[in-house]
């Protein structure tokens, strides 16, 4: 004979709407103290952040590594796993597509290929890249180019939006000998670093491109926002 509690059913133990959403809460800043912990996080480390006991970080482990968003490392640290890579994939075409637009006036505008660099495992990766169309020579930059952070307009960029700083960064040689750039980062969009930059053969008037770049990393703020 079949005991089991049905919705609506004596002995159905049903979760209350707000003690639901405390839960994701958790699990969501669980997944974000990870994420910002290169070495990992114990248990006791992760309660303490979190303010609440370790059978309750355990449980949230229990549901999270169930769905391949932590894994345990072989010292037993909390770690982000693939699922979280995975969802980051299936999101990259839909960030792409939401620059384009402001990405294509910026190559037009500046004469210069334009990219949508994102950080992905402490590196600047090139999501989307776009090249004028009017210029007899420009940057080939390939989509998916990695890059350290401290290197570069982009990354540069990237870093100086983490302390607060809108303002165009310019470079020059530092990732390719002869390469000048212009960045600025895309302030606003929770869960995403970015920015957003071009990249010459020749020197840039930074005063002019860098206007065009804020202004493309406000409209892809906006359109992703």
């Amino acid at each position: 004979m079949d005991t089991t509690a049905r919705p609506g059913e004596p002995g159905e133990v049903a979760a209350r709407p707000g003690e639901t959403a405390q839960t994701l809460d958790r699990g969501l800043r669980l997944l974000h103290l990870v994420a910002d912990a290169p070495a990992g996080l114990t248990v006791t480390e992760a309660a303490n952040r979190l303010g609440i006991g370790r059978a309750a970080v355990y449980r949230l482990v229990g549901a999270l590594t169930g769905h391949g968003m932590l894994r345990r490392d072989g010292d037993g640290r909390l770690r982000l796993g693939a699922g979280v890579l995975h969802l980051a994939r299936r999101a990259q075409p839909l960030l792409a597509e939401g620059a384009l637009p402001a990405l294509r006036r910026l190559a037009e505008q500046a004469g210069a290929t334009a990219h949508l660099t994102v950080v992905e495992g402490g590196e600047g990766v090139a999501l989307a890249v776009v090249e004028p169309s009017w210029t007899s020579f420009h940057v080939a930059y390939r989509t998916g180019a990695r890059h350290p952070l401290e290197l570069g307009a982009a990354g540069r960029a990237i870093l100086a939006g983490r302390a607060g700083a809108a303002g165009p960064v310019s470079t020059a040689g530092e990732l390719q000998s002869g390469a000048y750039g212009v960045a600025a980062p895309v302030l606003g969009v929770a869960g995403l670093e970015a920015s957003v930059g071009v990249v010459a053969l020749a020197p840039l008037d930074v005063d002019t491109v860098g206007a065009q770049v804020a202004a493309a990393a406000e409209s892809i703020a906006a359109a992703l926002s």
